[in-house]
């Protein structure tokens, strides 16, 4: 049976019979193998989301993987058959900041699959076919379900800019922290710490290519070339700054309460530190990624613990939301 979560509004939800919608000129019909939960899912499911940044009623699921099933007019029938992730945002096509390749910038608006748009938390997905980025034949579609959240961090792995021989340093332990550690170690830094607030990653956080793990409360050092925080904290925010030299990178990736006191201007620039930020990946984001998975040099599948049909929604959110240090990623399933 075709089913879908509804959203109707904030605590609201409801599994629905799911009628897949053919795809019009220039779209996919995608097969869903298997969709990711995050803190943004959350957030929707609460009603806890910015203003603007989420539609009601509203099928969620940002994070995705599938097998094409079927194309409109102007669309390569070789896509069909084809394993694919797909970016989320929206984009006009049209406007300077589309033409330079920040479609997260359309000047037309934030729109984006499962919070303005239908998502995957469905049998099936409809979505404009240019978003979609075919996999090796040979991919592992349940890792790939976490590739929306690694091209986010590819995006500021990329912004980072990191070189050979670099000391860099991620600050927390999530999902997203874990592929920065991935990201930074594929750059061959002389020294990779991460820092967060659970010691029971430190042993994963190696597994990946960290060379040092420490907590927030332990000594930390001041001299890191690079910093990328993953936490969404503004305290995380202002310990991944303290990381960093005189003239460092810092990419802040996470979105703390709005209004949270964080970063002081005024060090910032006194030590004129290097300051970017990420929300969503871009085009070239999302290639980087899908390309470096398919070399297998991304591992996503150490971070999934749970794998759930979309009847158990509701358990699912109280997963994430749970801070149990032995869920990691959930997934559903439809």
């Amino acid at each position: 049976m075709n089913l879908a979560v509804v959203i109707e509004a904030p605590g609201e939800h409801h599994l629905v019979e799911h009628t897949p919608r053919e795809p019009a000129a220039g779209e996919a019909l995608v097969r869903v193998h298997a969709v990711g939960i995050c803190g943004s899912d959350r957030e929707v499911y609460q009603g806890n989301r910015p203003e603007g940044y989420v539609r009601y009623p509203l099928t969620p699921g940002h994070e995705w993987s599938g097998t094409v099933e079927a194309v409109g007019a102007r669309v390569p029938t070789s896509l069909v058959g084809r394993k694919v992730v797909g970016e989320g945002f929206r984009n006009c096509q049209v406007c300077d900041r589309c033409h330079a390749g920040q479609t997260t910038l359309c000047a037309a608006g934030y729109e984006e699959t499962g919070f303005t748009e239908p998502g995957a938390m469905a049998t099936t997905l409809t979505l404009p076919a240019r978003l979609l980025h075919a996999l090796p034949d040979d991919a592992d579609l349940t890792a790939a379900a976490l590739l929306e959240p690694a091209a986010c961090i590819a995006a500021a792995a990329l912004k980072a800019n990191t070189r050979p021989g670099d000391r860099v340093a991620v600050v927390g332990t999530g999902t997203l922290g874990m592929f920065a550690v991935q990201f930074l170690k594929a750059g061959s830094p002389s020294e990779l710490l991460m820092v967060g607030t659970r010691p029971d990653r430190a042993e994963l956080s190696r597994s990946f290519g960290a060379t040092d793990f420490r907590t927030r409360d332990q000594e930390l050092p001041d001299d890191f070339d690079v910093v990328i925080e993953t936490a969404g904290s503004a305290s995380a925010a202002t310990t991944a700054a303290a990381l960093l030299r005189r003239g460092g990178r810092l990419v802040l990736t996470g979105l703390p309460a709005p209004g949270a006191d964080g970063l002081d201007p005024t060090d910032l620039v006194v030590r004129q530190l290097e300051v970017h930020t990420v929300f969503g990946a871009p085009p070239d984001a999302w290639a980087h990624t899908v390309r470096v998975f398919g070399a297998g040099l991304l591992d996503p599948l150490p971070l999934v613990t749970h794998e759930l049909p979309l009847e158990e929604f509701t358990h699912a959110i109280e997963l994430v939301g749970s801070g149990d240090p032995k869920v990691g990623k959930v997934l559903l399933r439809p």
